[in-house]
């Protein structure tokens, strides 16, 4: 069965999405993937050239089994990114605690959040 022989059919252009939706996953996965371990301080340069070189020799195994081994490593990492960069733009723009339990309390008077929302999230800012 020749699909390509043809034309332009509905059955085509679906295998034509699917293949290029695959596509642009793989390299994201891929891309995603290389990120991770690139960041990553716990691997010596050695371990990371070696996943290379497996990626390079075994793309689909050496990518699957990187997801299978350090899936969890990868999310936690990710989590700790994300909070160093909320930390560091706190610190940059100088956020304070003041000025937010000053805002809660303006949300407060305008009734848009409750006296038990209020309560809840000021103790949550003092912490």
């Amino acid at each position: 069965m020749y699909f390509f022989n043809e034309g332009f059919t509905f059955r085509n252009f679906l295998i034509d999405v699917l293949t290029i939706s695959l596509f642009v996953f793989w390299f994201w996965l891929v891309i995603t993937v290389a990120a991770d371990l690139f960041r990553r301080q716990d691997i010596s340069g050695w371990g990371k050239a070696f996943w290379v070189i497996g990626w390079v020799v075994f793309p689909f195994i050496a990518v699957l089994a990187y997801l299978i081994f350090e899936g969890r490593g990868m999310a936690e990492r990710n989590a700790q990114r994300a909070e160093q960069a909320r930390d560091e733009l706190r610190r940059v723009i100088g956020f304070s605690a003041a000025d937010e339990i000053e805002k809660l309390d303006r949300l407060k008077k305008a009734g848009s959040i409750s006296d038990a929302e209020f309560t809840r999230l000021r103790t949550r800012l003092v912490q």
